[in-house]
């Protein structure tokens, strides 16, 4: 008797709500990660601070929508896609699901170490893999115990510190802007394995309620669960954006620079916020899905490249990372000094544009994102006969 190969979700197949939720996130990723390249006088939360009054207002829409809501959102869709694999793959038994998610694991810990040292040294490709280590022994838990381990990391997470990156006056360093080669592959691979370690913390929580959603299927069959869906973008965005005021009108400049003890509690109260944010964004996504879903119309074609390219959102976050690779590093284009937080905001949404006109081309000629296709050869390779 030979046991039936583990066999990945068709793409045709897929829900439309989470691929959009990734797709149209993407371009937030891209907002959040590309300013932190860039320098100035002084940094404050990875913006810099002799800007215009354009950048301000720039800088107070990404830290009001953006920075610290765009993260816990993919770790949300991250434990989500992982309770779609357990679901269809639980005839195997629980060890030969456990292996097919630690070889997941270790493909994207390859994939973002290297990721990491050649590219973008803050990647969280890693850091997701590290999380599925160990998340693949939490898969079979029982809905408190998650729900217990979200509350648990979203209290400490909004605890008074001094470590949250919102209120970071560290300017981008020899990691992020390597003025060699050399430097680039002696300094980044330390601090590539601190955020592959220490990032996985961040993500428990949004990770944990991504599994309890998977479960009960809330984001594919949101006609079932729209009462929540609406509570959870209505509270969620709510609070984002009330929670992030603080943050944004200072980094903005709009008031000044508390005293310490004061930012100790804003940084958290930004961060916890965005991870209700984080949530609330997937509920609005998938309730639009389900609006696009249940229309008479032909699904629109923007709608249709957008979860294109959340279907191939590894391919389209490293793409990203290609962008700013060329653009700020000192020993390539070097413009890390010269563009403004305004224009930076221009060149991420151009990127993101660029990625999904991509996908939609992929999506038409029947390709799936290279990344996408060495992931799931590895994760879901033939198993042996018995």
């Amino acid at each position: 008797m030979t046991s039936t190969p583990a066999q990945p979700l068709a793409l045709e197949a897929r829900a439309l709500g989470p691929d959009l939720a990734r797709g149209f996130m993407l371009l937030f990723i891209a907002l959040a990660n590309s300013h932190y390249f860039l320098r100035g006088s002084s940094v404050l939360g990875g913006y810099p601070r002799d800007g215009s009054g354009l950048d301000a207002a720039v800088i107070w829409l990404i830290a009001t929508f953006v920075d610290g809501r765009a993260f816990p959102m993919f770790g949300l869709l991250f434990g989500y896609g992982v309770a779609q694999i357990v679901r269809r793959q639980r005839e195997r038994g629980p060890r030969a699901v456990r292996r097919l998610l630690w070889r997941r694991a270790l493909v994207l810990v390859c994939v973002g170490f290297a990721h990491a040292v050649l590219l973008y040294v803050g990647d969280i490709l890693s850091a997701y893999g590290m999380l599925l280590f160990v998340g693949a022994w939490i898969v079979g838990w029982r809905d408190r115990w998650l729900l217990t381990i979200a509350l648990v990391f979203f209290v400490l997470g909004a605890s008074p510190s001094g470590g949250s990156a919102t209120i970071s006056t560290d300017p981008p360093d020899a990691s992020m802007l390597p003025p060699n080669v050399i430097t680039m592959l002696t300094e980044r691979p330390p601090v590539s394995g601190v955020v592959a370690f220490g990032g996985p913390l961040g993500f428990v929580g949004p990770f944990s309620l991504g599994l309890w959603a998977g479960r009960r299927r809330v984001l594919e069959q949101p006609e079932s669960h729209r009462a929540l869906l609406r509570a959870t973008a209505v509270v969620g965005i709510g609070a984002a954006v009330l929670g992030a005021q603080p943050v944004a009108l200072m980094l903005a400049g709009v008031v000044a620079t508390p005293a310490p003890e004061v930012l100790r509690m804003i940084g958290p109260l930004h961060d916890a916020t965005g991870l209700l944010g984080g949530l609330g964004y997937a509920a609005a996504l998938c309730l639009i899905a389900a609006r696009v879903q249940g229309s008479p119309r032909p699904r629109p074609r923007s709608v249709a490249a957008i979860a294109a390219a959340g279907q191939r959102s590894m391919t389209c976050y490293l793409s990203q990372s290609l962008v700013w690779a060329l653009v700020f590093t000192p020993f390539l284009l070097d413009l890390s000094g010269t563009l403004t937080v305004a224009t930076t905001a221009v060149l991420a949404a151009l990127t993101w544009l660029g990625t999904v006109l991509t996908a939609a081309w992929m999506r038409r000629t029947g390709r799936r994102g290279p990344f996408e296709t060495l992931i799931r050869q590895i994760t879901y390779r033939p198993g042996p006969s018995r």
